[in-house]
């Protein structure tokens, strides 16, 4: 590799927009995040299936799915 044209490569602080903090290897010192893996739906358990023309219910009639 070539010296002096790679950014530096520094420990980074992000703040979620929900409080959590955790740290991070990057080129920049400090992030902020709006969503992260403690208040993501996905993770959290919290999501929910929006089901607006009944594909959901098509789609367990079709396979036989209860």
């Amino acid at each position: 590799m070539r010296k002096e044209i790679h950014p530096d490569y520094v420990e980074c602080k992000v703040k979620c927009a929900c409080g959590n903090e955790f740290e991070i290897r990057t080129n920049k010192a400090e992030m902020s995040v709006d969503i992260c893996n403690e208040c993501h739906p996905f993770f959290t358990g919290s999501e929910k299936i929006l089901d607006a023309a009944g594909r959901v219910e098509k789609f367990k009639n079709k396979y036989k799915l209860s």
